[in-house]
């Protein structure tokens, strides 16, 4: 990775559609680099000038939101425990907290699981398979995408704006918090969960 590398990236046309793509693949693969794709065209918005910071926030956002109804029509198509995958302990515990959580406050959760890359999963996937209404999904998930657009964008820029060293540093930095932030979260996430019922 070098200066002359990323700045070929902040100033393609495909920089903005790839970003995208990595949004949605985050929705449902948590190991796609979903949030450090924001975070660092958020710091190239802010090291490079390009891509424009507004531009990087709205596709960010409407890219978040397509993720989460794909995975909420997954859920409603597929249920909680069609695949092997979804069978398994971690993960049906998990559904079964995204599933009695969303019943309980659904508002709060759908605006909170956003930020934590699994929960996010888990939650979008429980809200389509529990017969959440779609229309009353969107109004929920839509502002949660948004906020999360802007602050994985408005991280990497403050960080391009703080750290010296030129345009690497700010990228590396960004990635190696948003990547940070995201497995402390899920971390924090897994241990409430087995606080409240250690017995799943």
């Amino acid at each position: 990775m070098t200066d002359d590398w990323l700045q070929v990236l902040a100033h393609s046309p495909w920089a903005l559609p790839a970003m995208a793509a990595l949004v949605v693949g985050d929705a449902f693969l948590v190991v796609i680099p979903g949030e450090a794709a924001v975070t660092t065209f958020g710091a190239l918005a802010v090291a490079e000038g390009a891509p424009p910071l507004f531009a990087v926030i709205a596709v960010a956002a409407v890219a978040a939101l397509t993720g989460d109804v794909g995975c909420y029509f997954l859920g409603r198509t597929v249920g909680l425990d069609r695949w092997r995958w979804m069978r398994g302990r971690r993960v049906s515990a998990a559904f079964g907290w995204a599933r009695d959580a969303l019943a309980r406050r659904g508002a709060t959760l759908m605006f909170t699981a956003r930020f934590i890359p699994f929960a996010r999963l888990a939650v979008n996937i429980a809200a389509g398979a529990s017969g959440m209404r779609l229309g009353r999904y969107v109004v929920l998930a839509a502002p949660a995408a948004t906020a999360w657009a802007l602050y994985q964008a408005l991280l990497g820029a403050a960080v391009a704006a703080i750290i010296p060293g030129g345009t690497v540093a700010a990228v590396v930095v960004s990635i190696a918090l948003a990547l940070a932030i995201g497995a402390v979260a899920d971390a924090l996430v897994a241990r409430a969960r087995r606080r409240r019922a250690p017995d799943v």
